[in-house]
């Protein structure tokens, strides 16, 4: 089955897992980056909200590249009214030539309230559906002007567009819609309603395959859809070296960046799911504490297969294959920096995922 792989420009690295900081994104930098990744051969490329403006690297990204798929992995959606988001979204759409996905997230009511200093009105599902049918209108309404489509929901209402402010028709006025999900609701959503589902790393195969994609599913039927109309994308952790001294330290890294997302009460669902019950609350209490690396001495290396793939270079795409078919549409490799450099090494494994 063939796979599209996509990858990530700014994606966090180890020592911002490690809460010990990030640095500064430049105009070259990104302009570099996205042109490498379409030279490589990637389908598309994705820029996360990890410290840094999600939309911002994309204008420049689209102004240099060509063909791949160029989208937000994902920007939280709550901070910024639907209509900030509609905007920034068909703007993108219109500068990428119709390359654009729009990636949405909620993240966590703490971060929501304390860090972003945005209010926190309603649980995330029901408000980011509320969220998703408004832009949905906005988008409508920008392409059709004369005929404006409102909305009014429990959550959020659009009952207003003078010309002035439409920005009017475009080339490629159908801006794909996916959203992050680990849990229940979620699934459901982009399966009902969106162009694709982004699983979050933290969510194991196992679990994909036997409790994410029947929800999908069933949200789609519930909607007159199927399985196929929705682009299921996978980003698995992975613990890669060019020889096993290399894979030991990489999967010492990697324990650091799973035991920061599993310190997150929200995906504990994926915890109970393979019996880990107590992990979760443990790295919950050190994460509050402060203690980011003494997590990771809490993830063991049977915890870590049921994440990650773990391997050499040249064990690493058959094991990756073995895994995502039948469970991805398509995978997201965010490949560990020494790989990275390596461009005929990545040129040949992205054709090897792809099944060329």
């Amino acid at each position: 089955m063939p796979l599209k792989v996509e990858t990530v420009m700014l994606g966090p690295e180890t020592e911002q897992y490690a809460g010990q900081g990030q640095g500064a994104m430049t105009i070259a930098g990104i302009a570099a980056a996205s042109k490498k990744t379409e030279e490589l051969g990637f389908d598309g490329t994705t820029t996360p909200e990890a410290g840094h403006d999600p939309y911002l690297p994309i204008t420049i990204a689209a102004e240099h590249t060509e063909h791949i798929t160029l989208g937000t992995n994902v920007a939280i959606a709550f901070p910024r009214s639907p209509m900030v988001t509609a905007q920034i979204a068909w703007d993108l759409q219109q500068l990428s030539g119709g390359r654009f996905n729009l990636g949405l997230g909620t993240q966590v009511k703490g971060h929501n309230e304390r860090r972003y200093a945005a209010p926190w009105t309603a649980p995330p599902g029901p408000r980011l559906r509320d969220y998703i049918l408004c832009l949905q209108a906005m988008f409508d309404t920008f392409q059709n002007p004369k005929e404006p489509r409102y909305f009014e929901g429990e959550h959020y209402k659009f009952t207003m567009m003078a010309p002035f402010f439409n920005p009017g028709p475009i080339e490629y006025p159908r801006v794909p819609i996916y959203i992050a999900a680990v849990n229940t609701y979620m699934s459901r959503l982009a399966g009902e309603l969106c162009d694709g589902v982004r699983l979050h790393p933290i969510s194991t195969f196992q679990r994909t395959k036997e409790v994410v994609l029947p929800i999908i599913e069933g949200g789609a039927t519930k909607a007159g859809r199927s399985r196929a109309d929705i682009n299921v994308i996978g980003a698995p952790f992975l613990a890669l070296g060019k020889d096993e001294e290399g894979v030991e330290k990489a999967k010492r890294a990697l324990k650091q960046r799973i035991s920061f997302y599993a310190s997150t009460r929200t995906y504990h669902a994926v915890l109970e799911f393979h019996g880990w019950n107590d992990l979760g609350m443990q790295l919950h209490k050190l994460s509050v504490e402060g203690k980011w690396q003494e997590m990771p001495a809490l993830i063991t290396d049977d915890m870590l297969a049921e994440f990650a793939v773990v391997g050499t270079y040249d064990d690493f795409v058959p094991a990756l294959r073995a895994r995502a078919e039948g469970v991805y549409d398509t995978v997201l490799l965010d490949l560990p920096p020494a790989l990275r450099a390596d461009d005929d090494r990545v040129r040949d494994i992205v054709r090897q995922v792809r099944g060329e």
